[in-house]
């Protein structure tokens, strides 16, 4: 398991990107785009390229869920642009209304780098998942599906995790071949 870096987010910097997060989520409701981000008036921590997926609840159901698996810009604005996506843009929902807003719950999970999982089958591959531990990218030719770490308080079950995994991907749930890829990382999660 990779590390994770030596500069984590402190709970000040922590509680900044929650804020951070409703802020993009304000102005996108007024300027339709993320709040513009600029990561030097940030702490090192904040400045580091981290990937981060943003989950909005609304009611204790899921009201959208945008993120990437690949680290690719500073942690404040990755945050910034994916609470944005998540309450606008992502597709299985309609965007967040001004009168949702203030009810929304904001998680935001940064990844540690995925390494990959070597295993003989599915069996062994089962044995070796972390249940509410491992958050999974599952790869199958064109088929990609991902689960965070917090998919396990739904989906407790090593082999039950798997099989909807495998669904998310868009293959059958029992499905196996042997070029299946499977990378694990771990998360920080906020709150």
């Amino acid at each position: 398991m990779a590390p994770m870096s030596s500069t984590e987010p402190g709970q000040a910097d922590k509680d900044l990107l929650l804020d951070i997060a409703r802020q993009s989520i304000q102005y996108g409701l007024q300027h339709h785009t993320a709040l513009p981000v600029k990561a030097s008036d940030y702490s090192a921590a904040l400045q580091q390229q981290r990937a981060t997926f943003v989950t909005l609840n609304l009611h204790q159901q899921l009201r959208g869920c945008i993120g990437t698996l690949q680290a690719y810009q500073p942690l404040v604005c990755d945050v910034a642009e994916h609470a944005y996506a998540a309450a606008f843009n992502d597709p299985r929902f309609s965007p967040v209304t001004p009168g949702e807003e203030p009810e929304l719950e904001i998680h935001i999970s940064i990844l540690t780098p995925a390494t990959a999982i070597e295993f003989s089958d599915e069996t062994d591959l089962l044995r070796q998942i972390q249940p509410g531990t491992d958050g999974l990218i599952l790869e199958s030719g064109y088929h990609k599906g991902t689960f965070l770490p917090s998919v396990w308080e739904s989906l407790p079950d090593a082999e039950q995790f798997l099989r909807h995994l495998k669904q998310k991907a868009g293959l059958p749930a029992n499905f196996w071949s042997n070029d299946i890829k499977i990378y694990r990382y771990h998360t920080v999660s906020i709150p």
